[in-house]
């Protein structure tokens, strides 16, 4: 019987993982229908099973590592080191058959064949039970780049074999989905996939359940970084220099270290949260993190001389992307949100959400897209700084806000570059959250005085009597005070749905009193790049004024859509001013003025064929509200994420009704 002991890709198919394992299965099925669909695929080759075996026959390998794992203390690992130690030896020492090197050598020369030139290669792993759909051994075994030449592609094949062997591969069985790896060609710029294995953690989770913590006290933060997932964990510190102070942790305690690596594996498993000093999102410690679904605070930068060995820490990544680590054990929160058997309404149920750290959390609620995401809480929390401040920055008389603003914008010589990377970014992460579904950003609405409290703000703003009927909304966009801050607005937005290609985000226009105004605020957008129709682009309004309400066809002209702000708009239809404690008592949403109000606009938006939508807290606190918006045809409705559930309830019995 002939053996085969490499394979090119081209005859390779997700069939053959027995022979070949589950990468180069994988990358030979992508390598044949793929690329013809123009879909980058590297050329390559596999060597098999059959290699590997004659590798162990004819270095009497099996029976001594049969042995060695034999000895392994499979409770504690106490003898992991040196076990594997002993293994690595045994196949470091151990002859590649010349049957199997001439293969390579051969295979080899065949993929350099068209080039013309002998090629640099990457020589990977690829166990036959490396990727499977119930079991991934990603990142165990080791991986050699920029091989080039026949001996050095041989060599990296038996190093890849002694790395079967690497203390974190015998300890590792994380018991479809894919993860996609992807790599660019640094010549060309080309994108090409590398890897495709199945996700083995996310994908065996309960999709319906989701789990929401929060602390119940607040203490003494000692140190902070990059939030790793969303959990809240608790234990005793362990200050541990390397893998071999593994003995030290003991399962439930909070490990702290410098930084990890895959040696660090079976030792982050009985942790129970994680802390490193260096790293970032996608670093070593963060990615093991999210596959054992352990909290994580990474790249704080001095955790281990902060945090004392034996000390009580309480680990908290429930507070957005900021992880913080507190002295002592605190109280939490843990609700558990199970959406099985969550009727969805016709009448779509969306979000209005503002904080893009919650984005990918709240994506998984039963939802229609983001109804109204509100910029002023990314202004205020993240950018923090006016825009008029970033573009007249130099004209700023203000010596101790010009540093302020200098350190906020570290290595931004372009000031006002500044408001809209940060702007397009947590627009975007936003909209890729929700991608497939509308997100509808309103452009700023801040009233002047809280316009002021930004950095740089108070030589901006006018002093009003009553900012909530003042300078606001569309009335800036074209005055001269604010029109370059909205510019900066708008670059950002075209950046989101331009360079980026988020063309789920749809804008919206709030506080328009005329339809002149909204004709001016429209054709200003167009101006800064933001031309409706362009790219799919529609422009909504806010129906929060009478007069949006009594013009509503004539708005309908110039605006795609409308979506009911029933706060201002049960303000101004009662005449009263809903900040102040001596008439609230008369504020609601429920008064007959306000309804009809409402009534009509929704009828006159759909005589016009345009979308209309509600965002407010009623329809979840008052089941006959919703039922008359639904009465009525309203399309959707958005409600703030603690409120979904009880508003998709009231939704679904009333158009049961």
């Amino acid at each position: 019987m002939t053996m085969t002991y490499t394979i090119p890709f081209s005859q390779i198919s997700y069939t053959d993982v027995p022979s070949v394992g589950g990468k180069n299965a994988s990358l030979g099925e992508m390598f044949n229908t793929l690329s013809v669909q123009g879909i980058h695929i590297p050329d390559g080759f596999a060597t098999t099973a059959e290699g590997f075996q004659l590798f162990l026959e004819r270095n009497k390998l099996v029976p001594p590592l049969k042995a060695l794992m034999a000895r392994l203390n499979t409770q504690t690992f106490a003898n992991l080191s040196e076990i594997g130690g002993e293994a690595r030896k045994l196949l470091t020492d151990a002859v590649l058959p010349d049957e199997l090197s001439a293969a390579v050598v051969k295979s080899y020369a065949e993929l350099c064949k068209p080039y013309g030139r002998e090629l640099d290669v990457a020589v990977r792993s690829s166990a036959t039970a490396e990727d499977l759909p119930n079991a991934s051994f990603a990142g165990q075994h080791d991986t050699f780049l920029n091989r080039k030449g026949a001996e050095e592609v041989v060599a990296a094949i038996q190093l890849c074999f002694v790395s079967l062997f690497n203390n974190r591969a015998i300890k590792y069985h994380y018991q479809c989905p894919m993860d996609i790896e992807w790599a660019k060609d640094g010549n060309t710029g080309d994108m090409f996939i590398v890897q495709a294995r199945p996700e083995t953690v996310h994908s065996q989770k309960d999709p319906f359940v989701l789990h929401e913590f929060l602390l119940s006290e607040l203490g003494t933060v000692i140190a902070q970084g990059s939030a790793v997932g969303s959990k809240i964990a608790a234990g005793i510190a362990r200050i541990l220099k390397s893998p071999a102070d593994a003995g030290r942790l003991q399962a439930g305690e909070v490990l702290v270290t410098d930084s990890t690596n895959p040696d660090w594996d079976p030792i982050l498993k009985k942790a129970a949260a994680i802390i490193t000093n260096k790293g970032g999102r996608t670093s070593h410690a963060a990615i093991v993190a999210r596959e054992l679904g352990t909290a994580a605070v990474v790249g704080t930068l001095d955790a281990t001389k902060k945090i004392k060995d034996g000390q009580w820490v309480t680990v908290s990544c429930a507070q957005g992307k900021t992880g913080l680590v507190y002295d002592g054990k605190l109280a939490w929160e843990e609700k558990e949100i199970n959406f099985k058997g969550v009727q969805i309404p016709k009448t779509a149920p969306m979000l209005i959400l503002g904080d893009p750290d919650k984005a990918f959390l709240y994506s998984f609620y039963p939802n229609r897209g983001i109804g109204l995401m509100r910029l002023e809480f990314i202004i205020n929390n993240s950018i923090r700084i006016h825009p008029m401040a970033l573009v007249k920055y130099d004209e700023l008389p203000s010596d101790a806000v010009k540093k302020e603003i200098e350190a906020i914008t570290a290595g931004y010589a372009d000031k006002e570059q500044y408001f809209i990377d940060k702007l397009a970014q947590a627009v975007a992460t936003i909209a890729a959250a929700f991608y497939g579904k509308d997100v509808i950003v309103r452009m700023s609405d801040f009233k002047s005085n809280e316009y002021a409290n930004l950095i740089g703000g108070k030589d901006f703003e006018p002093d009003e009597e009553n900012p909530m009927l003042g300078f606001r909304g569309a009335s800036r966009y074209y005055h001269e005070r604010y029109r370059e801050g909205f510019r900066l607005e708008c670059e950002a937005m075209k950046k989101v749905r331009g360079e980026m290609g988020l063309t789920n985000v749809k804008l919206m226009i709030p506080f328009c009193r005329t339809v002149e105004e909204g004709k001016k605020v429209v054709d200003l957008m167009a101006q800064y790049g933001l031309k409706r129709g362009d790219n799919g682009l529609e422009i909504y309004v806010m129906a929060e004024i009478p007069s949006n309400v009594i013009l509503a066809k004539q708005f309908a002209e110039v605006f795609d859509g409308f979506s009911i702000g029933s706060n201002d708009l049960t303000q101004l239809t009662l005449g009263l001013d809903r900040d102040s404690a001596i008439v609230s008592e008369l504020f609601d949403e429920n008064n007959p003025a306000v309804k009809e109000m409402i009534s009509r606009v929704i009828h006159d938006a759909h005589a016009s064929g345009s979308k209309i939508g509600l965002c407010g807290q009623a329809p979840s606190d008052f089941p006959e509200f919703a039922a008359f918006l639904v009465e009525n045809g309203i399309d959707s409705i958005s409600f703030n994420p603690d409120a979904l559930l009880k508003g998709m309830e009231n939704m679904v019995a009333a158009e049961g009704n």
